[in-house]
């Protein structure tokens, strides 16, 4: 018994060739129903699609009765002959030759995700097995078809993709919530006259789980021209809402001998690209959101591919914003970052459900290693907006020019701390920009899956690090 011996159902269901041929499958049992004229119809699901494949099972194999008490969640090896089917909505289906049981279900009555409807909030305290229903299937493979798109896009212009480290000694964002990695004893921690002793640490230093890959990306930037990072990141944020998780995974390209305006055109192409991909790639799952999550997860991204994103200036979509007849829960005023109201009535309303890049945004609110612009109050920073969420990407031109980055450490306080990001300027620095995005965030727009503890495998929030 092999799994290389089988056939996945997604194969099985969509191969002409494969009809009137005898073929092996595994898979788990979703239902089960018997008939008194001395057969069962067994459906099996291999997790390889949403389809499941109806096997009539004769009553005449020696573990009929064996058969006959299958429940749903069984692993099941069947051997077989696929022949059209005469039921509805199936192609084919399969005359069974043999089903063995290779994995039971022990007290049926108190399998946690039997066939009936489960909330998400109750499938969250089943992590472990909630990939087994529909809606957690069709996440993942969506999941994988993107990550395998991503790499592919990159793969195909020229990108290089550079294994930022896990764990880092610099805060790329400067905010300040970061998971501390340390060996030392918690209850005995070695003390100086200022505080802790990270010198018998591991690292000597203080460490942390990294919130982001750029500043190392940055490195590899300048020296391989065109570069991407796509791994785990970390944000100790104290955040119970639906579009923040502890652990999650970042997109993060970075290009060499570019501006503002280079990054956003990769900005764009990259979001078209990844998008039409869902479409053509996984057309069953997406028709799936649509029935079951968001009514237009489909429209939404067939727009997105075929619509030019606006790009216009913070400072007039401020002027936007405050000349609106929209109330708004927050301010609006120049000098604040905009919230996800603000954001969404730019994509939304004004530019009637297109996409929108917003540029050149206060120095203020921005990181220290945004390039300034020549007004001195504005940096080429960018924040990709789209309709139904608002901002899904973080970008901008990094700081290229030694003695203003110089100043830009000074000011943050980080020139200790970073002086061989600022060697980087010192030694053939060229302009160079690149942007993030969050994994789980794109996921969540392209499904219309809300809430990021359903579109990363095990969530890690405050409180709970379960599974």
């Amino acid at each position: 018994m092999s799994a290389l011996d089988s056939l996945p159902v997604r194969i099985i269901i969509s191969d002409p060739r494969l009809l009137e041929s005898d073929i092996r499958l595994h898979g788990w049992v979703k239902s089960s129903r018997h008939s008194k004229a001395g057969f069962s119809f067994v459906m099996v699901n291999d997790g390889s699609c949403l389809e499941s494949l109806q096997v009539i099972v004769p009553d005449t194999l020696a573990n009929y009765d064996q058969i006959r008490t299958l429940h749903t969640g069984s692993a099941v090896e069947i051997d077989g002959r696929l022949v059209e089917s005469t039921g509805k909505n199936q192609r084919v289906e399969v005359q069974a030759k043999s089903v063995a049981l290779v994995g039971s279900v022990e007290q049926a009555a108190t399998y946690p995700i039997a066939k009936k409807h489960h909330t998400l909030e109750y499938l969250r305290t089943v992590a472990h097995l909630r990939p087994r229903t529909n809606i957690f299937g069709a996440i993942a493979r969506l999941r994988n078809t993107l990550a395998y798109s991503i790499h592919s896009y990159f793969h195909q212009r020229g990108f290089s993709w550079v294994n930022t480290p896990v764990i880092s000694t610099s805060d790329c964002e400067g905010a300040g919530e970061l998971f501390a990695v340390s060996t030392l004893n918690l209850a005995a921690l070695p003390k100086t006259e200022d505080g802790v002793d990270f010198k018998k640490d591991f690292f000597g230093r203080p460490a942390w789980l990294t919130v982001s890959g750029q500043l190392q990306l940055e490195a590899y930037c300048l020296a391989l021209s065109k570069v991407y990072a796509f791994g785990p990141t970390f944000r100790a944020e104290n955040s119970n809402t639906n579009r923040h998780l502890a652990e999650f995974w970042m997109i993060e390209p970075e290009i060499a001998f570019a501006n503002l305006k280079d990054n956003a055109d990769l900005a764009e192409d990259f979001l078209k690209s990844v998008c039409a991909s869902a479409l053509s790639e996984c057309p069953n799952e997406m028709n799936f959101f649509v029935d079951r999550v968001e009514k237009r997860a489909v429209d939404r991204l067939q727009l997105l591919v075929k619509k030019g994103f606006h790009r216009i200036d913070y400072t007039e979509a401020i002027d936007i914003l405050q000349h609106s007849r929209q109330k708004f829960e927050f301010p609006v005023a120049w000098g604040l970052d905009l919230k996800t109201e603000h954001e969404r009535y730019l994509t939304e309303k004004h530019f009637d459900n297109h996409p929108v890049i917003l540029m050149n945004y206060p120095k203020a609110i921005k990181a220290f290693y945004m390039r300034q612009n020549q007004d001195k109050k504005t940096v080429a920073a960018m924040d990709v907006l789209v309709p139904g969420m608002g901002e899904i990407i973080g970008g901008g031109q990094r700081e290229e020019r030694a003695e203003e980055l110089g100043q830009a450490l000074k000011a943050s306080q980080l020139d200790q701390e970073l002086g061989w990001y600022l060697d980087l300027r010192r030694y053939g620095s060229v302009p160079h920009a690149g942007f993030g995005l969050g994994f789980e965030r794109l996921l969540g727009y392209i499904s219309g899956v809300s809430n990021v503890r359903d579109l990363i495998p095990f969530p890690r929030v405050p409180g709970q690090a379960d599974f």
